[in-house]
């Protein structure tokens, strides 16, 4: 998909030193990782990033980190309780 952006003059010849193309698109896939539409596997196809590291890289960049719940705490003690209980 092409997506084509009207920006005034003086604006874009501000801008002409950055890849515009490049940029919005991870603005676009960090603000959907954000809101849980798509995942760091998606993020870093959408991006052809050569591994998960440099994905998670990138997202730590774009402070795009998924909200941490009080579910997810109970979750994550649980976990830790059953290991615990089975040394």
């Amino acid at each position: 998909m092409q997506v084509t952006i009207d920006l005034p003059d003086n604006i874009a010849n501000q801008l002409q030193a950055v890849n515009l193309s490049r940029r919005v698109l991870e603005l676009i896939a960090a603000d959907q990782y954000r809101q849980g539409q798509i995942g760091a596997a998606q993020v870093r196809r959408m991006l052809d990033f050569s591994s998960r590291w440099e994905t998670y890289e990138f997202l730590k960049g774009e402070k795009a980190y998924l909200p941490y719940t009080e579910d997810d705490l109970e979750l994550d003690g649980q976990a830790i309780r059953n290991v615990l209980a089975q040394e």
